[in-house]
C-alpha cells in the first residue's frame, strides 16, 4: 500500500505541466551512451533512430550505441550487468523483473504510451466481439500475463473462461489466423500486425487491450539503473531523452525520417509496411493529455495496473517502498523537485 500511494503522490508534482527545452551539452567530447532495444528494429523505435540519424545525439554530446538484444527476455538482465546505461522493456516485463528482485532499476519514460496488445481475428472466424470466443480457440505468444488479459476480457464479456481453448503459437500470431488454426490471437500488435493484414486485404477485427477491461499501460517504457543517477549519469539521460522527445516530434510532420533511418539499420525491413507502421505508432509516442511531457508515465495508471496484476496472481513478493517510475528526468522537469519547468 506505502507503494501505490507513493505511485499515486508522484502524480501531483506533474500535474498540468508542460515542456521546455533543456540545456544541451556545454562540451565537445561525446560520450558514450548504449541503449539496448527490446527487440529487433520496428516502427516504435522510430523516435530514437531518428534523433541518430539527424545527429540530434551528437548535437546533445552523446555517442549513442543502439544494439538489438540476443533475445526479448535479455534486455533488463543485460542493463542490470552494466551492458547498457539504457535499456527498452514492456510495463508488465518490468513490474514483473522489479518483483523478482530487480529492485536496482527504475522506469524513467515511456516510449510507447497506449498498448499495442490486441485481440485480433479475421472475418472468417466471426469473432467481431469477445463473447464469440466462446467454445473457440485463441493463439497467445505464450507470455503468462496474456492468459491473464484473456482470463479478464472473457470475464467482463460473460464468457466462461474454461470454454475458450488457448494455444501457444510463439510469434506465429498472423500465420495462425491465417490458417484457421486459431479462431483469433492475442498478442498482436494494431501497429504492425494489424496493418499488415489491413494493408493485404484481410480486414482484421482488432480489438484493444484497455477498450477490453485490461487496465491500461505503457507498452513499451526506458529503464536505467538507480546507482547511474547521479550527476554526471542524470546529465546523460535528460539530454538523450531531450534529444529523443525532439525527434520524436519532427515525426509529426515528417515521419519518413524516423523510417528512412530505421530502413538503414535493417535493409530488410519492408518499406511500405514501415511507412504504414510509423504513421500508425504516432499518435501513442505522446501523452494523450498535452499538458504533460514526452514520455510521461501516469502514476495512477501504473498503480491501477499493478493492482490488477496482483490480483491476477502475476506478482507474489510484497512491493518496495519506492515506486517504480519516476518523471524527474523527462525533458521540461526540475531535476531538484522533479516538478515541471516553465512550460513553452
Amino acid at each position: 500500500m506505502k507503494r501505490i500511494l507513493a505511485v499515486l503522490a508522484a502524480a501531483a508534482a506533474l500535474a498540468g505541466c508542460g515542456e521546455k527545452k533543456d540545456p544541451t551539452a556545454g562540451s565537445a567530447k561525446l560520450e558514450p551512451f548504449t541503449v539496448m532495444l527490446d527487440y529487433q528494429p520496428n516502427a516504435d523505435h522510430a523516435g530514437i533512430y531518428a534523433a541518430q540519424a539527424t545527429g540530434l545525439y551528437r548535437k546533445a554530446g552523446l555517442d549513442v550505441k543502439i544494439v538489438t538484444p540476443p533475445d526479448p527476455s535479455a534486455p533488463l538482465k543485460l542493463l542490470l550487468a552494466g551492458r547498457a546505461d539504457l535499456a527498452i522493456s514492456y510495463e508488465p516485463d518490468f513490474l514483473l523483473a522489479q518483483n523478482q528482485g530487480a529492485k536496482a532499476l527504475v522506469s524513467v519514460a515511456a516510449l510507447v504510451q497506449r498498448p499495442l496488445t490486441t485481440l485480433m481475428a479475421l472475418p472468417a472466424a466471426k469473432v467481431h466481439t469477445p463473447a464469440d470466443l466462446a467454445g473457440k480457440r485463441v493463439g497467445t505468444a505464450g507470455i503468462p500475463y496474456q492468459a491473464a488479459y484473456l482470463r479478464t476480457i472473457l470475464k467482463k464479456a460473460g464468457v466462461d473462461p474454461s470454454s475458450v481453448k488457448q494455444t501457444d503459437v510463439g510469434f506465429n500470431l498472423v500465420p495462425a489466423m491465417v490458417s484457421g488454426k486459431v479462431a483469433a490471437t492475442l498478442g498482436a500488435y494494431w501497429n504492425v500486425e494489424g496493418v499488415q493484414l489491413r494493408r493485404d486485404g484481410k480486414k482484421p477485427v482488432i480489438m484493444r487491450m484497455d477498450q477490453l477491461g485490461v487496465p491500461t499501460y505503457d507498452e513499451l517504457v526506458l529503464v536505467v539503473r538507480k546507482q547511474s543517477l547521479d550527476v554526471a549519469g542524470a546529465s546523460r539521460l535528460r539530454r538523450f531523452l531531450q534529444a529523443t522527445a525532439d525527434a520524436t516530434r519532427q515525426l509529426k510532420t515528417n515521419p519518413q525520417v524516423g523510417v528512412d533511418a530505421l530502413m538503414a539499420a535493417d535493409p530488410g525491413l519492408d518499406r511500405g509496411l514501415l511507412e504504414a507502421s510509423v504513421k500508425a505508432t504516432l499518435p501513442a509516442f505522446f501523452p494523450e493529455d498535452a499538458k504533460n511531457p514526452w514520455g510521461y508515465q501516469d502514476p495512477p495508471a501504473w498503480a491501477r495496473y499493478e493492482v490488477w496484476m496482483r490480483a491476477n496472481g502475476l506478482l507474489g513478493h510484497q512491493p518496495s517502498d519506492d515506486p517504480p517510475l519516476t518523471n524527474e528526468f523527462l525533458p521540461g522537469v526540475s531535476p531538484n523537485d522533479a516538478t515541471p519547468a516553465d512550460g513553452l
